[in-house]
């Protein structure tokens, strides 16, 4: 399967006609493509002197033929519009430069960006061949604007109505059936859960998606993702693409980059769930805080107008914030919960692990008077993952209501759903435990060491990095997570980017007791760590390869290099003589 990248005809179709289709289908989208043409005609208009000429220019905007969005300047081909985007890191030369490459093509530009502004604090490129005149009326930027072969409308809000400019485009080409979509949203257990709703529903009778960091597409046919949430234009084009394909239900992640950033803006999501929040993304976000208000979007009916259930795992610190949410929204709230003292929905009241799965008393009281109690054998490891379970079933409950698919029918297929590739993945072995995972913050470390603990007869060993280019606050914290948890500790490369891995490991040391240090191994080659741990761990031991999980690349100087933490495994078993 491969991702959109056009249109699904070549036919070109104009701005006036989608606000008339739009309107014919009750659809916010004219409202918005309104207010846009006439807000960027006022500002513009405003801005030069010979503002009825750009007042003239800008209505004809609206019947300009175009053949579809682009958000990468490199891509835009002639006729295509160019959505001009600010950067979380701005840069005016290299926004300027997008504006000047996107212009040689396009019908016209849709720019977030005050192109004034921009082209003032820019300087003008040798190949614009713009002749700069002396008229003081006239700003040197102005010029700029005015010489460029195409319109520019600036349109400081269009991130509010990108998503849906783009799926209306697409489907006013050729009409198709969305699916329903289940948001997973959380600082771990999103890429699980999402698989997870997926397994479950199709198990009980739809077809499902996945979108998220293990991949795109149908279950067992996913395609590499490059993002854990991809740009408006991405995931537009992938949702249109589902729906071609006769997908009834999609499950995705919501990171809080694609939340914060709105690429999820106009995604028909009709249930959010919400997992936990630990430390991680404070190089983007200023603070929890911040974090926890960008999932909390997920729940805000003013930016994900179809929702209908907001499933809320209560266990977790930053809950409140995404109850107080949900609730203001008047949404259907379903909590879950791993502490059987607690009033939730779906309760865990019993919990026996094994390193075969988990045994699971559920206990489910949805507030109609009817309280569930069934005994669920899941095959998934780790204490975690039973809530994970919980949040899934949840979903699958909340989606299935409209066709009578309830908790009865859901708990006798758990026992066949799979665990997300990297994500307690066992990789087989004559003697001793090993798995891979993907956690890759101090919470997600720890977890995964508390679930197998309580198997190990032997010794818990961890192996583990932290990632360059990234908040260094977190690894003093992630090392000192693997060494709460593990007996024997081993502190390599993870994906080091443009950072040297000794510093990377030196950050990481910081804090370490001589004691710890006494239970530490330093490797900075990730496979010879992973190879040392093999040729260590005992028949009784159990060891994690953590951080990478799914991943088959180590990223190094911009270069991304083939490295599978699964497959170093086990070829390292194999020459140990261990499968």
């Amino acid at each position: 399967m491969t991702m959109l990248t056009s249109s699904p005809t070549s036919a070109t179709v104009n701005l006036q006609q989608l606000m008339d289709a739009s309107n014919r289908n009750d659809h916010r989208l004219a409202q918005a493509l309104s207010a846009m043409i006439a807000a960027s005609a006022q500002v513009l208009a405003t801005q030069t002197s010979t503002n009825q000429a750009a007042a003239a220019q800008l209505n004809t905007v609206a019947n300009v033929p175009f053949q579809r969005f682009r958000l990468d300047s490199r891509q835009v081909a002639p006729n295509d519009v160019f959505v001009l985007l600010k950067s979380h890191t701005p840069n005016c030369q290299k926004s300027r430069d997008y504006l000047y490459q996107a212009a040689k093509n396009a019908a016209f530009i849709l720019s977030e960006i005050d192109p004034i502004a921009l082209l003032a604090t820019a300087n003008v490129p040798p190949h614009a061949n713009i002749a700069l005149s002396t008229d003081d009326s006239q700003s040197v930027a102005q010029q700029q604007l005015d010489s460029l072969p195409c319109p520019v409308l600036y349109v400081p809000n269009i991130r509010d109505f990108l998503g849906d400019l783009i799926q209306s485009h697409l489907q006013y080409q050729q009409p198709v059936t969305l699916p329903a979509v289940v948001a997973v949203t959380g600082t771990n257990g999103k890429t699980t859960i999402s698989q997870l709703v997926a397994q479950l529903t199709q198990l009980t009778g739809m077809s499902s998606a996945v979108m998220g960091t293990a991949g795109n597409g149908r279950l067992g046919a996913l395609v590499q993702a490059s993002h854990t949430t991809g740009d408006a234009l991405a995931v537009q084009q992938f949702l249109y693409q589902m729906g071609s394909e006769n997908a009834e239900l999609l499950a995705l992640e919501a990171s809080s980059h694609g939340l914060d950033q709105q690429r999820l803006q106009g995604m028909p999501v009709s249930v959010a769930i919400y997992t936990n929040l630990s430390r991680d993304h404070l190089d983007y976000h200023a603070d929890m805080a911040e974090y926890a208000s960008a999932k909390a979007r997920l729940f805000d009916k003013a930016h994900f107008p179809d929702l209908t259930h907001a499933i809320i795992n209560i266990d977790d610190e930053h809950a409140q914030v995404m109850l107080d949410t949900a609730h203001a929204s008047e949404l259907t709230v379903w909590t879950y919960s791993l502490d059987a003292s607690k009033t939730a929905t779906f309760v865990a009241a019993k919990i026996k692990p094994s390193l075969q799965g988990v045994e699971i008393s559920l206990h489910t009281d949805f507030g109609d008077g009817k309280i569930n109690n069934l005994d669920i054998v899941s095959p998934l490891l780790g204490r975690f993952n039973v809530a994970n379970l919980l949040a899934a079933m949840a979903a699958a409950v909340a989606i299935g209501a409209k066709s009578n698919v309830g908790i009865e029918r859901i708990a006798p297929v758990v026992p066949q759903l799979q665990g997300a590739v990297g994500r307690m993945q066992r990789v087989p072995s004559n003697d001793g435990c090993f798995i891979v995972d993907y956690a890759h913050t101090p919470d997600a470390l720890s977890q995964v060491l508390a679930s197998l603990k309580t198997h190990c007869k032997g010794q818990l060993w961890a192996v583990f990095g932290c990632g360059g280019d990234r908040d260094a606050g977190k690894r003093p914290l992630m090392a000192q997570a693997g060494l709460a948890g593990a007996d024997q500790v081993i502190l390599t490369a993870d994906n080091p980017r443009t950072e040297d891995p000794q510093v990377i490991l030196q950050d990481m040391q910081a804090g370490m007791s001589a004691e710890q240090y006494q239970r530490t191994h330093i490797e900075p080659a990730r496979q010879k760590a992973i190879e040392y741990a093999v040729n260590q761990a005992a028949a009784d031991d159990i060891v994690v390869i953590a951080g990478k999980g799914h991943e088959t690349y180590q990223e190094i100087n911009n270069v991304r290099y083939d490295f599978d933490d699964s497959v170093i495994l086990q070829n390292a078993l194999e020459h140990a003589g261990r499968v």
